[in-house]
């Protein structure tokens, strides 16, 4: 193993020039081309691939078990306080509603600061350490500078933490109590990293680059290695490690999926893995650079000048260098670049934390919103496997991150709907359908979502009957003579076509609302058969929003 420093090879390669340059402390771009962006390249060819694995699975959960591909020489400065090493959790309800065979979420939530930058503190901490630097200056909507507070007060390392004034006041409050010099900006995040550095040059304090910042890509690649790890002992019993088909997150600067791909490029020279996952970069709306150059067709992104989210930590409106990098990722392996609004955000919150148990970051919904998108247009298959990064829990702001202005466009006491772009006949479906809903049955052969499905209703009063194949539904039907039935199409034996045509076709039954929730992909013809039968559409992947199953009832109060 190469743990003593001696054995060890670290060179940084330029990304343009592919110049290759030691790692040292006074390095900041390619002395050929000027190149600002430079990644650590490991001689791999010292690391026998069998006993490294056998030596990882010995080892702690912490990233620090894959210590050979990280910047640091000597493990004695490694400054550690657990991170890493997060649960991959699979997706039980929310994939049944999105029609999703293999969704995981890989919970970042559960670092020490409790979002993902606490892998980028501890890998860009442990490097500042090994080289000497005893201040640093970072600008940060939040995360990244409470994560290096903790990390620099235990490595004895002073934080410079420059905030844009968007960025919620309590997080600021938890850098400083973590002892780090807090300065908030009357500006954008972009004008606040521009004063950051010019400070950094004037008082000789070193910078965080961010996305040019070496430590930054390494410490995110950790996620991949950890993800492929998790993998291979869910999916393949342990025997190989596996990469997913997808990786979705919330991007604004971009580093994460960067350092993601890096890593799964890694694991694809070393033979770990077979394959390159495709990259899902989610936006906000009001500020996605990404997206528009995207959708343009260009390398280069047009900055934002007026981020319009409520959403700090997503608000980088000049992506820079970062988007290029991704988007020749995307053009090489695989991907899409997507935007949701704040609005579909915090509707996105809410179904993950109602159906999944879990509080996530704006940034997350963001991305759970973007995930949502991808399955309704068919860019994501039902047998694809997604990892989504669930990159922090910040309910306890979630106030102050949502502001004001959130809270009086969205009024839960009236349950304000951000609606889905609607299947055919959806509205008028919902006018139609009785709104004294008492007595329902459900026809789901998936148990998962017919639980979820019968939880929903069961909460605004009604009294629910799950049958899980056709035959029985019908005999559940007839026995019970509901206000309505809620079918899927693709059951075993009697599938919903027969179910509906057979409640059609009986005069006692005929007049009962039939609702059709299914995944399947359906022809022009089946379409439009559905819609001279049943009252309402809706498909796995784009109604998965369950206040759209809550108005089915209407009020039953």
């Amino acid at each position: 193993m190469l743990t003593p420093k001696e054995s060890k090879h670290i060179e940084l390669e330029c990304i343009n020039c592919r110049t290759r340059i030691p790692l040292t402390k006074t390095v900041d771009g390619c002395p050929k081309c000027g190149e600002n962006i430079l990644e650590a390249r490991y001689d791999l060819t010292l690391i026998n691939v069998q006993e490294w694995l056998k030596a990882i699975k010995k080892r702690g959960r912490s990233l620090w078990r894959y210590f050979e591909v990280l910047p640091l020489y000597d493990p004695a400065n490694i400054v550690s306080l657990g991170e890493g090493g997060t649960p991959l959790i699979k997706s039980r309800a929310l994939a049944s509603m999105l029609g999703l065979k293999h969704l995981y979420i890989k919970d970042e939530r559960q670092g020490p600061t409790a979002s993902f930058k606490d892998r980028q503190a501890t890998v860009a901490i442990s490097a500042m350490k090994e080289i000497g630097v005893e201040s640093v200056v970072v600008a940060s909507t939040g995360n990244v500078a409470i994560a290096y507070a903790a990390y620099g007060a235990r490595a004895g390392i002073k934080l410079w933490g420059f905030f844009p004034s968007l960025a919620p006041s309590e997080k600021m409050r938890e850098a400083a109590v973590y002892g780090a010099e807090v300065i908030k900006i009357t500006g954008t995040y972009d004008q606040t990293k521009e004063i950051a550095a010019r400070f950094a040059k004037r008082q000789g304090i070193f910078l965080d680059r961010g996305i040019k910042s070496v430590a930054a890509i390494e410490a995110m690649k950790t996620m991949s290695y950890e993800i492929a790890e998790q993998l291979g002992d869910d999916l393949e019993d342990g025997k190989r490690w596996r990469s997913p088909d997808w990786f979705i997150q919330g991007v604004s600067g971009g580093m994460g999926p960067i350092g993601v791909g890096k890593g799964f490029r890694e694991m694809f020279h070393f033979g770990l893995v077979d394959k390159m996952p495709a990259l899902g970069m989610i936006q906000s709306t009001g500020c996605a650079p990404m997206v528009e150059a995207f959708k343009r067709g260009q390398r280069i992104a047009t900055p934002v000048d007026d981020p319009q989210t409520i959403i700090a930590t997503l608000a980088t409106g000049n992506p820079g260098r970062a988007y290029e990098l991704l988007y020749d990722y995307v053009k090489k392996y695989g991907g899409a670049f997507a935007s949701a609004s704040d609005e579909e955000a915090f509707n996105a919150t809410r179904i993950v934390a109602r159906n999944e148990g879990l509080s996530v970051e704006p940034a997350t919904a963001v991305a759970f919103a973007g995930l949502f998108k991808l399955v309704q247009q068919g860019v994501i298959k039902p047998d694809d496997v997604v990892v989504l990064n669930c990159s922090g829990h910040t309910m306890p702001v979630e106030s102050q991150i949502l502001g004001d202005q959130w809270q009086r466009s969205v009024d839960l006491s009236e349950r304000t709907h951000v609606p889905v772009p609607p299947q055919e006949g959806l509205v008028s479906a919902i006018e139609q359908i009785d709104s004294q809903v008492r007595r329902i049955v459900v026809i789901e052969d998936n148990a998962d979502a017919a639980r979820l499905i019968r939880r929903v209703l069961q909460a605004k009063g009604a009294e629910v009957h799950l049958a899980h194949d056709g035959e029985t539904g019908l005999n559940v039907v007839r026995q019970v003579r509901p206000d309505m039935v809620i079918t899927d199409l693709m059951m075993p034996n009697v599938d919903g076509f027969q179910v509906i045509d057979t409640l059609k076709a009986d005069p006692e039954l005929q007049h009962i609302p039939v609702v059709v929730i299914t995944a399947k992909e359906l022809t022009a013809k089946e379409r439009a058969r559905l819609n001279s039968q049943v009252d309402m559409l809706l498909q796995k992947g784009s109604s998965i929003d369950e206040e759209v199953i809550e108005n089915l009832v209407g009020k039953l109060d």
